[in-house]
């Protein structure tokens, strides 16, 4: 069944909606939770519990050209916050890791207060994003949106992990002097 059909179950508040969202993308779904969570059963429950949030924003979101990106943001949230909560109970977090990675120019203590800038940073890491080229885009968006490992990210763009290593470190110095210079840090 296509999107758009999936949306319109939604939309009639149909139960089938899940059923075929589930057919459709919930190996996907789990595929991205367990690499922010490194558990196949917390996988599972944010996969569960992207459905009821899909369920609850939709209506009054209509994501007929976008819903496979739509689900993946929420159950991308969602595992991010599992494995928050999961680390306050000090257990192992795959996150950790990439926020090392990135905490050389973030800001460090994101609150509510500060969600204007939060909004004003991710802009100005989407214009930088838009300046790279499509091949250095995917292995950065593949790394620190999708959590994939080093060694996946070389296999599916058919490179070295060195190659994945150098674009990182060098996206990553090129992200800081352009933020520097948007006055962002």
């Amino acid at each position: 069944m296509d999107d758009s059909k999936i949306v319109d179950l939604f939309f009639k508040r149909d139960e089938e909606a899940i059923q075929q969202v589930s057919t459709k993308y919930g190996r996907l779904l789990r595929t991205i939770s367990f690499r922010i969570t490194g558990d196949v059963e917390t996988a599972e429950e944010c996969e569960n519990d992207t459905y009821l949030q899909a369920w609850k924003l939709i209506p009054p979101h209509e994501p007929r050209n976008y819903l496979v990106a739509f689900l993946s943001r929420i159950v991308r949230n969602i595992s991010i916050d599992r494995c928050i909560h999961n680390n306050r109970l000090k257990r192992k977090c795959y996150l950790e890791g990439l926020s090392v990675e990135m905490e050389q120019f973030l800001p460090s203590d994101v609150s509510v207060e500060s969600e204007v800038e939060r909004k004003l940073l991710a802009e100005k890491i989407s214009s930088f994003l838009r300046t790279q080229t499509k091949e250095k885009r995917m292995i950065f968006m593949r790394r620190y949106f999708g959590f994939e490992a080093v060694k996946y990210i070389a296999k599916k763009m058919n490179c070295k992990e060195t190659r994945v290593y150098t674009v990182l470190h060098r996206m990553r110095e090129d992200l800081r002097e352009y933020l520097k210079q948007e006055e962002i840090i």
